[in-house]
């Protein structure tokens, strides 16, 4: 039994003619016939006495057709309830942001939400990317803005901007007057990385072109947990830092930092959510807000190499560990 065929058993007792029933259907006489028989053998029930002209129901047919009518009305109504909870803009928001984007994007963004969206309650969480695709899948979180493609089937990603990757300098770095940052043999022997950021520490590892896992002791050595202590070992002329752009927005006058040449490397940063979330309406204006916050430089389109993390050798290989 198909909703379907119940729209048909309604029409045919209006019309009380098969023709004018197809006709209002939109479909072939032939193919309502065929529907309306198929579904009498699968209940066992004659529904419309044919015998007679026009058609009517049989007297059980008149009960199944005053059912139909009321299904018809449930589906209408489960219909407008998921109309209306997509575009529903009201209640509890729970949104995990990465951490390596949450302390640079998120001061931003509240007035924006607050602003767009009065009426949600936003729960922000700072994690990161293993503990926001758990969240994801668990439930435990609506929304997570993290770094993709994550290579989870069961997650719906929505790109929202592309962040360029960026050197960040040394005190006494040869390229700290250099318009561009290239990188030597002597620069990958002191690169830094985070601890326990394995995604991220991925992608650094594929834009310094690294064939092995020469660079990971500095992150077991120092178990550096947040970008702004890994610039602060840079000061300190303990190595140099490869960092997402938005962290080098607010620097002191001293510090320096350099692009890589086009095309640049970037992350995708983007709204992911499981398959279960339908507010369509609410991620369009998140995605909106997010997007009014960024830097001018990051709205314009510029020439770029999107560097993945999931597929990484160095990803797969700390996940076994």
């Amino acid at each position: 039994m198909t909703i379907q065929q119940l729209k048909y058993i309604i029409a045919l007792d209006k019309e009380r003619h098969f023709a004018r029933a197809a006709e209002a259907c939109f479909v072939s006489q032939p193919a309502l016939t065929l529907q309306l028989r198929s579904l009498e053998e699968e209940i066992g029930v004659k529904i419309f006495d044919r015998s007679v002209v026009p058609l009517r129901p049989t007297p059980l047919g008149e009960a199944i057709i005053a059912k139909a009518h009321k299904v018809l009305l449930e589906v209408e109504a489960m219909r407008t309830f998921v109309i209306d909870e997509k575009s529903n803009l009201v209640g509890e928001v729970k949104l995990g942001v990465i951490s390596t984007l949450a302390p640079y994007l998120i001061p931003l963004l509240i007035s924006k939400l607050k602003e767009e969206m009065p009426q949600v309650h936003w729960l922000i969480e700072e994690r990161n990317t293993l503990q926001l695709l758990s969240d994801l899948e668990l439930g435990h979180l609506d929304i997570a803005l993290m770094a993709t493609p994550t290579g989870k089937k069961t997650l719906k990603e929505f790109p929202v901007f592309y962040e360029p990757f960026v050197a960040f300098l040394p005190p006494l770095h040869p390229l700290r007057t250099a318009n561009y940052f290239e990188l030597s043999a002597d620069d990958k022997a002191n690169i830094l990385l985070l601890h326990q950021e394995y995604c991220f520490n991925a992608q650094l590892l594929d834009v310094c072109s690294f064939q092995d896992d020469v660079a990971v002791n500095a992150e077991v050595h120092y178990q550096i947990t947040s970008l702004e202590t890994l610039k602060n070992m840079v000061r300190a002329n303990m190595g140099l830092a490869i960092v997402p752009q938005l962290s080098v927005a607010y620097l002191a006058q001293q510090d320096v930092y350099k692009p890589f040449k086009a095309p640049q490397p970037v992350r995708e940063i983007s709204l992911v959510v499981s398959e279960r979330f339908a507010k369509t309406l609410l991620l369009e204006k998140l995605k909106a807000c997010i997007w009014t916050c960024l830097p001018v430089a990051l709205q314009q389109s510029f020439p770029y190499k999107k560097i993945s993390w999931n597929d990484s050798p160095y990803f797969q290989q700390k996940l076994v560990k």
